[in-house]
């Protein structure tokens, strides 16, 4: 109803609110449509933010300390990709520990302090327009929207991500390398989680041990809405786009409706159970008909 709900002002805020959780939502969606799924991404990010802090709390420079944030990040997704792929652990069970493990790395590394007092070019990139009227974050999604899709939509190892989500044997009998596939995959996960945590704490200007608590639900909505199945081997990046704009709509919807954090996690939960219970009951009843 608001005359400036749709203006660039406000889409480019849409955006800067929650860019730390769209930027993972890209790899979630490539490692999902490969048939893994990544719950460790937001303690990843959180992990990556409390390095960051603590390295330079101790006196290190930041450009230094953001490299420490970004290999640790990297030395994540090598422990989750691994034990999925080189050991053959569920991705499930790895990562659920990974979202225990690493958010227990953060919270001993702050313990329960809260570090800001960041080098004013640090928080700038977070918090003011970097380019024209873009801030530095929303060019970071840009950038990694494209190369996603180029990944995923424009390459052979992109169709190797999907005829692995289809059946994993037919895959390994076609003479696709499939862990190096999902080690690969793992890595960029680890990787970009870190990235999304740096500059949450640009955002921010502070890091506490919690940063991102809870994220991976939001994020795995995202995809699951944007018509990637849970069970792998189909989704295009189009729709995990689409549905990045609806969520990102409800929640400044929400927020202009006074309604609370706890309500608004409420309707993205029910929109998670939706997202996949909806296409499952549709091809059960499609099968039923055939």
């Amino acid at each position: 109803m608001s005359p400036h709900y749709i203006s660039g002002s406000n889409i480019i805020n849409l955006f800067q609110l929650s860019i730390e959780k769209i930027v993972v939502a890209l790899i979630m969606a490539l490692l999902i449509i490969n048939g893994e799924i990544d719950l460790s991404v937001a303690s990843v990010m959180g992990f990556a933010a409390c390095l960051l802090a603590y390295l330079t709390s101790q006196g290190v420079g930041m450009p230094l300390a953001i490299t420490a944030a970004l290999l640790g990040g990297l030395a994540a997704g090598c422990i989750n990709g691994f034990f999925v792929a080189y050991v053959g652990l569920p991705s499930l069970v790895v990562t659920l520990a990974g979202l225990i493990g690493f958010r227990g790395l953060a919270r001993v590394l702050l313990e329960d302090r809260a570090i800001g007092g960041f080098p004013q070019w640090f928080t700038d990139l977070g918090q003011k327009a970097f380019l024209g009227p873009l801030p530095f974050a929303l060019i970071v999604f840009v950038v990694v929207l494209l190369v996603a899709v180029a990944i995923l939509h424009l390459s052979t190892f992109g169709r190797k991500i999907y005829v692995i989500g289809n059946g994993v044997d037919v895959a390994r009998y076609s003479g696709v390398a499939v862990a190096r596939v999902k080690f690969s995959l793992f890595l960029m996960s680890g990787f970009i989680a870190a990235l999304a945590g740096v500059l949450y704490a640009a955002r921010l200007g502070s890091v506490r041990g919690d940063l991102a608590q809870g994220f991976e639900l939001e994020i795995i909505t995202m995809v699951l809405l944007g018509g990637v199945s849970i069970f792998g081997g189909s989704g295009s990046l189009l729709g995990v786009f689409l549905a990045i704009l609806l969520v990102l709509n409800l929640r400044n919807g929400m927020g202009l409706a006074n309604l609370t954090g706890n309500s608004q996690s409420i309707v993205i939960g029910v929109l998670l159970i939706l997202s996949a219970a909806v296409p499952f009951l549709v091809s059960k009843v499609r099968s039923r008909v055939a």
